[in-house]
């Protein structure tokens, strides 16, 4: 077992709020105690102590939707390309993924799905998120059009089949013939429904999220936009206290008024900040695939060669964390909720992750004063050791 750890003197964001002079205390791969430092007992013998005075240190982040990074995708390659990616986004604080996949011939998807289901199995990522191809051609976004199909019920569940008990989200259009009923075979499997890539009205939207939806997909993306007398999914989806908004923080996929209607509507408890990310994440410019499809990054912004289309971000969660707060000016409180608090709720797993509090696993991301990473620790063991003075 690794020795004990003690982390001192950080502001510390905890589930009651922000501990100015905190500690938090780690054996093993656990979080043994949180809290004020003056609280504290002392550190046992022989454990190492860290003063992160000045810094930040809130929960590890917790990704719903990503698709790669480091240059490699969860889409194609091998198992060790996929842990590529995910080593890359851990660098920055991502301490739980969840790997997306893109539209593609549905047996290609359900191999695929076989190879990521064993990554979560060996708990190096926390499931997998199908995005396509059971999505609208009026809305596919970044999604090949000739590999797009109705959500057949019987086509959701040879997915989920193929996952190995891993599915944990399906984004689909469910307005679609099947869609409805694909809805409540997720739900009643325990997978997350996600609405997106949509081009349903305000009342089918109603519709789905009676059914069993519970996210929405890059909310504001992919969707028709918020009209006065056809409100679109967007309202109903902001309405309705069932419904989690994905969002998508990095200037470039949102406009930061819409980020801050949706939070003005939802309210941090609703929302999940996702990267959304692509191969060229933590990577740099260039040409990449998105699937079967050739993407151009050029200045951080990645586009489809053929149409122009926003083709995924390069996005990490320790930029949107500190655009969230240098740019959008939100509670670094609501921030870690949306980071980490919320999905690890939508991913059942918020009794081992999400929060700072004894008996959790020990992830762990510390920040500057310019909310810059300075060190990330998964399980107890750090990925990226701290940088302090």
């Amino acid at each position: 077992m690794a020795p004990s750890l003690v982390l001192t003197g950080a502001r510390v964001v905890l589930p009651t709020g922000v501990v100015d002079d905190g500690r938090v205390s780690v054996e093993g791969t656990r979080i043994t105690a949180a809290g004020p430092a003056e609280a504290a007992p002392p550190a046992p013998a022989g454990a190492e102590v860290v003063d992160a005075s000045g810094h930040w240190l809130v929960p590890g982040f917790v990704d719903l939707h990503n698709h790669g990074g480091g240059g490699a995708s969860f889409a194609v390659g091998s198992a060790e390309d996929a842990l590529t990616a995910v080593r890359a986004h851990r660098a920055h604080g991502t301490t739980t993924l969840v790997a997306s996949t893109v539209t593609d011939d549905l047996d290609l998807l359900a191999r695929r799905a076989g190879l990521l289901g064993e990554l979560a199995e060996q708990g190096e990522i926390a499931g997998i998120h199908f995005e396509g191809p059971f999505i609208s051609p009026c809305r596919k976004g970044a999604h090949s059009e000739a590999l797009l199909r109705d959500p057949d019920p019987a086509e959701v569940r040879k997915l989920l089949d193929a996952a190995r008990g891993q599915a944990r989200m399906v984004t689909l259009a469910t307005e679609l013939p099947g869609g409805l009923d694909s809805v409540r075979l997720l739900a009643e499997q325990g997978v997350i429904a996600a609405i997106g890539h949509t081009d349903a009205s305000y009342e089918q939207t109603v519709e789905a999220i009676d059914a069993g939806a519970t996210v929405a997909t890059h909310l504001f993306n992919a969707m028709p936009p918020l009209g006065h007398r056809a409100p679109g999914p967007i309202a109903a989806l902001l309405e309705d206290e069932r419904i989690t908004v994905e969002l998508i923080d990095d200037g470039v996929h949102l406009h930061p008024a819409a980020l801050q209607l949706a939070f003005h509507h939802a309210g941090a408890e609703r929302v999940a900040f996702i990267t959304d990310a692509m191969d060229a994440a933590g990577a740099g410019d260039g040409r990449y695939l998105l699937g079967p499809l050739e993407v151009e990054v050029r200045e951080g912004v990645a586009r489809l060669v053929e149409g122009g289309s926003i083709a995924g971000s390069t996005l990490t969660l320790d930029r949107a964390f500190q655009r969230a707060v240098t740019v959008d000016r939100l509670p670094v409180t609501d921030v870690v909720t949306a980071l980490s608090v919320n999905p690890a709720r939508l991913l059942g797993l918020s009794d081992r992750i999400g929060s700072l509090e004894p008996g959790k696993d020990a992830d762990l991301v510390l920040l500057d004063a310019e909310f810059t990473v300075k060190g990330v620790m998964r399980r107890g063991e750090w990925v990226l050791a701290p940088q302090l003075p």
